[in-house]
């Protein structure tokens, strides 16, 4: 009885780790990447294409993250940024 049992929840856990191992290996696959998420004051790896609710507004740009954009086009973060994280 107790083999019986003990060979039950040995299976239920492998089936558990089986389903969720499988689960996460489609995960995003299905539905279109945005890109990574943008930390207030860095510019450290984000393309501001992929940000259009952030960088398509300059002023909300600015007040919630501290970017400002140059006379070039270019992004830059706000000389003495100190946002909260």
């Amino acid at each position: 009885m107790i083999a019986k049992r003990a060979s039950a929840a040995l299976a239920a856990s492998l089936a558990l780790i089986v389903t969720t191992s499988a689960a996460w290996s489609n995960w995003g696959i299905d539905r279109p990447r945005k890109g990574g998420f943008v930390v207030p004051c860095s510019l450290d790896g984000v393309n501001p294409a992929f940000h259009p609710d952030i960088f398509g507004n300059p002023a909300f740009a600015r007040t919630s993250y501290g970017f400002i954009r140059g006379r070039d086009g270019r992004w830059y973060v706000e000389p003495g940024c100190h946002l909260p994280l």
